[in-house]
């Protein structure tokens, strides 16, 4: 099974509204291991921005599935505006494993992006990159939604994965980032 991947990043320190606290970080690892096994999953695709995705990269490498990561732009930009900018320890983590992703050439950087157009551009990349290798490698595709089960409205990236997963025929599955638990649909 190759999963494709997007979710919810830590929170902010002075968000509003919690959506990933930080001491969810032991609960969704846990739920996220059980999705990838469960699956049968052999290959997570995703981004690697703090909270969902480096839970998952790390959860999954610790499984040994392959990992092939999608950023917008250059690692170094992207660890400064997606990994670094929130509370926790995501920087050192976010290092080990984008090392590991370059060094099996699994580092996909989508071309021309820019703004927020660039993690709309990444989102629909990440879901390219999974129905490229189903077709490779012969194996079904599902879509891992990690989040809090509730849209920001028009300019959540979050719920935009979720609908264009659909629109393609994908089987989404959530893992909520809060107490509730997993669903499917």
């Amino acid at each position: 099974m190759i999963v494709a991947l997007a979710g919810r990043r830590a929170d902010a320190v002075d968000a509003q509204q919690q959506r990933f606290p930080l001491q969810n970080v032991s609960i969704v690892k846990t739920r996220v291991r059980a999705v990838l096994q469960d699956h049968g999953a052999s290959t997570l695709v995703c981004s690697a921005a703090c909270g969902a995705d480096l839970v998952a990269l790390s959860e999954a490498g610790s499984l040994g599935l392959r990992r092939r990561v999608v950023l917008p732009f250059n690692r170094n930009r992207f660890r400064e505006t997606s990994v670094t900018d929130r509370p926790g320890d995501w920087g050192g983590l976010y290092d080990q494993i984008l090392n590991q992703i370059e060094a099996a050439d699994d580092l996909v950087i989508v071309p021309d992006a820019s703004g927020e157009e660039a993690y709309s551009a990444t989102n629909r990349r990440i879901l390219d990159e999974a129905i490229s290798l189903s077709q490779q490698f012969h194996e079904p595709v599902i879509a891992a939604l990690v989040w809090d089960g509730a849209s920001r409205g028009n300019d959540d990236l979050t719920a935009a994965f979720a609908d264009e997963a659909r629109n393609r025929g994908l089987p989404v599955v959530e893992v909520r980032t809060d107490r509730m638990d997993t669903v499917k649909d």
